[in-house]
């Protein structure tokens, strides 16, 4: 009886009966004795907390049943407020976790947010799972990583080879992660843990992983720099390895902006109307690689301005928004303005859409059109852009 006067009591709300169940005849006799019954009540019973309280007011104790029941146990908690406030604690988790500044940088991580949000914090432990989340944030601001294995990436990030190793909850988080950042299933095996780990650029081939540029050009005395402009001169694109950019200085490029683009379309179109006076061009060629975003941090920190443009689809605004938190370059006709004027009927449609963190209007101009705008369909205009640059 006294357990569930404090079970009612804790709950913070007012209370006429206690409802008691599966009473042995001991315990019986017990409440008959103390309330003066004739008769012995129920296994299943109810006691009138008023009756209750007139009986041990009346007693040597002089305290009524909220009394004994803090005497016998200590005092009373709050356990509405105590719920209370681990619910605010949770909803300040999660508010944290959407308003980080890599998450906002790259809306479509948002899903990755409602997914963990969904499982809760671990074993309720916010304090716990801020920290893990924290970790993973840490993770996936240095991504990139510089193409080492994921044992030497995990050592670098967490003090720990084996930190982010199959089966740990941090290894798994960022997997998730990077997986609803490229729009892909979450892994189900080792195989799709290697690729979503080459995506990151962790363990990935240095003499594969290339990025494709044309009109570049570049003064070092170095290989790579020499190919650059002897390629630029002959009007052609050159494919560039991450092992290239690893061993030589391209030296000054000479240029203010660099454009960067989707599709390698773009570059065959602009050297056919440029030849060797094209202007500065790189190609992400889709999801840049670890090539791409090691050459563009390169042009970025010598003071070059970087101009991205892409698809006006739901994968291309992703992509775009991942160029721009990783690079520092800046959206070139990615607007909602640019979208409305060259969309048109008919269109495929754009997959799933999230927010572009340069423009609030942009996805829902494409989510109200339902169409794709690719780089393809407005090359002109993008070439007209580039014959100010070109030489």
């Amino acid at each position: 009886m006294w357990r569930e006067a404090r079970r009612r009591f804790e709950e913070a709300v007012p209370i006429a009966r206690l409802s008691l169940r599966g009473l042995s005849e001991s315990e019986r006799r017990a409440i008959a004795d103390l309330l003066g019954l004739g008769r012995l009540p129920d296994p299943t019973c109810t006691v009138a907390v008023s009756a209750l309280d007139r009986v041990l007011i009346g007693s040597p104790a002089c305290l009524d049943t909220r009394g004994v029941v803090e005497a016998i146990g200590g005092p009373l908690a709050d356990r509405t407020a105590e719920r209370w406030a681990r619910r605010v604690e949770r909803e300040e988790l999660w508010s944290w976790l959407a308003a980080h500044p890599v998450v906002t940088a790259e809306p479509a991580l948002h899903p990755w947010v409602e997914g963990e949000r969904r499982k809760g914090p671990i074993d309720g432990d916010v304090t716990r799972t801020r920290a893990l989340l924290g970790r993973a944030l840490d993770v996936l601001e240095a991504m990139p990583a510089s193409g080492q294995p994921l044992a030497s990436f995990a050592q670098q990030l967490c003090g720990d080879p084996h930190g982010l190793d199959e089966g740990t909850r941090l290894g798994g988080l960022v997997l998730r992660a990077v997986a609803c950042l490229h729009d892909v299933e979450p892994p189900a095996d080792a195989e799709d843990r290697r690729h979503l780990w080459e995506l990151a650029g962790v363990a990935c081939d240095a003499i594969s992983t290339a990025v494709l540029v044309a009109g570049l050009r570049p003064d070092g005395s170095g290989p790579l720099a020499s190919g650059l402009r002897a390629w630029t001169g002959a009007a052609q694109a050159v494919v560039v390895t991450l092992a290239q950019l690893r061993v030589d200085d391209l030296g000054d490029v000479h240029r203010e902006l660099v454009f960067v683009v989707e599709n390698p379309s773009m570059l065959a179109e602009a050297l056919a109307r440029f030849g060797g006076g094209c202007p500065p061009l790189v190609c992400t060629s889709g999801w840049p690689n670890l090539a791409a975003v090691t050459l563009l941090r390169r042009l970025a920190g010598a003071g070059i301005e970087l101009a991205y443009h892409g698809d006006l689809d739901g994968e291309g605004v992703r992509i775009a928004a991942h160029v721009i938190a990783k690079t520092g370059a800046r959206p070139w006709r990615m607007a909602a303005a640019d979208y409305r004027s060259t969309v048109r009927p008919g269109s495929p449609a754009p997959g799933r859409i999230t927010e572009a963190p340069w423009d609030a209007e942009l996805a829902p101009a494409m989510r109200a059109a339902e169409a794709t705008v690719s780089e393809e369909s407005v090359i002109d205009v993008l070439l007209e852009d580039l014959a100010r640059y070109a030489s």
